[in-house]
Parts: structure tokens; C-alpha cells; sequence
């Protein structure tokens, strides 16, 4: 933008609608029971089934996590253009994953989870984000877009692949973009290291809690409305 000739760049404010409700543990409870989780793991990812969002990556890690006691079962929801195509993938190589498909209970989805994941290859300032900080999920998402400033990380790539292990502040686990092994081996921390995913968790809430809201995007809005009129005179 700057340099086609602006005036001003900065990051536009983009929250997410604030959940109606908070669902408690009983609705954790129904959930894995309809989904037949039992007592496994449940990784989600929640978004377009589309290229911008990574899954044929998701779907490679999910190979290494069949060798875990007990397996992790994959949960993706929503619809897209690639959706047959993963289906097929899916049965073809019996990948421990479910499609979905579009779904209205994403808060409850969240609470059933155990991890969640965000594989994308780019994004701006995705709004499953800050879903699942809200949720105060233990978080493993792609170093792309602007991520990193949602999860309180800086803009430094991570390099040769490897997880970048920032501060406990951070509220996320970061890899790099279309990285199956790092998308995998950041995963199998979390499910390792219990403590690791309740201070991810608990960090992921505390992240949500500083995000600009609603009121904040009209305030910013207008204040370029009223720098644009002064500037006219």
C-alpha cells in the first residue's frame, strides 16, 4: 500500500461477533458422544474447504498421529470446494478424519476439543482465531498473516522448519505454512504435555481478553472519517 502512494497504513480491526452463550460441560460431554470420540484425542479445524486453508496438510499429519495410543480423530468443519476431493483422500489412505461439513455450533465444537488447529498457507486476521481464543483452546496454527500479532507472537519466521517456542505468553504453538511434520510434532506436544495445553489454554483466554472488540472497529473507522474530513477543510 505504501508503496502504490498511501498516505496511511495500518492494520484494520476485524473482531469477531461475540458468542451468545458459553457452553458448559455438558455440552463438551454431548458432543464427543455424537461424534463417537470416546476417550481419543479430538483435534478441530474449523474454516473453508479450500486451498487458502492448508488441510491437504492437516491431512499428511494426520497419518503420523494413526501411530498414537489411543489415535486422535480429526474433526473438520465446513463445506468448500475441495470437499470432495479430501473425502476421497480421507477413505483412500484411512485417515483417522471426519468431514463435517457446515456447521452452526462452532463454540460447542471448541469445547469439545482438545486441540485446534488453523493450517493455513495465508490469512489475514482470521475470525476461527479469535473463536478459539475465546474458547481458551490450546492453539497450533500456521506462521502466516496476521496470526502471529492475534497469538501475541512477533514477526520473526521460524527457520528450517522448526516450532517456534516463544514465550509462555504466546498463546499459540506457531509452524511454518504446508509443514506436515512440524504441524505434527507441534500437535503431539500439546497431547503429551497436559500442562502444556492448560497454560496454552489459559494463555489463549487471557490473549482474547485484549483483542479489540466491536466498539473498538467503529472507533477506529471513525477516526479516519473525521481525519479525511479535516484534511479537506
Amino acid at each position: 500500500m505504501r508503496s502504490l502512494g498511501a498516505r496511511s497504513v495500518g492494520y484494520a480491526l476485524v473482531p469477531a461477533p461475540a458468542p451468545r452463550e458459553h457452553p458448559g460441560p455438558a455440552v463438551r460431554a454431548d458432543l464427543r458422544a455424537e461424534l463417537g470420540v470416546g476417550d481419543r484425542p479430538l483435534i478441530l479445524t474449523v474454516g473453508r474447504l479450500a486451498e487458502q486453508k492448508g488441510l491437504p496438510t492437516l491431512l499428511d499429519a494426520s497419518r503420523a498421529w494413526t501411530g498414537r495410543t489411543p489415535p486422535p480423530l480429526v474433526a473438520i468443519a465446513g463445506d468448500g470446494p475441495l470437499e470432495d476431493e479430501l473425502r476421497a483422500r480421507i477413505e483412500a489412505e484411512d485417515l483417522p478424519v471426519r468431514l463435517l461439513g457446515r456447521r452452526a455450533d462452532v463454540p460447542a465444537l471448541l469445547t469439545a476439543a482438545d486441540v485446534a488447529v488453523v493450517p493455513s498457507v495465508w490469512e489475514g486476521q482470521p475470525l476461527i482465531v479469535q473463536e478459539i481464543l475465546r474458547a481458551g483452546r490450546p492453539l497450533v496454527a500456521t506462521r502466516v498473516g496476521g496470526i502471529p500479532r492475534m497469538v501475541g507472537a512477533d514477526d520473526r519466521p521460524a527457520g528450517n522448519g522448526a516450532l517456534l517456542q516463544g514465550p509462555e505468553s504466546e498463546a499459540a504453538l506457531l509452524v511454518p505454512p504446508g509443514d506436515a511434520d512440524a504441524l505434527g510434532r507441534a500437535v503431539g506436544r500439546i497431547l503429551d504435555d497436559s500442562a502444556l495445553a492448560v497454560r496454552l489454554g489459559a494463555a489463549a483466554a487471557q490473549r482474547a481478553a485484549e483483542l479489540p472488540d466491536e466498539a473498538d472497529a467503529v472507533d477506529q473507522l471513525a477516526a479516519v472519517y473525521l481525519e479525511l474530513r479535516a484534511a479537506r477543510g
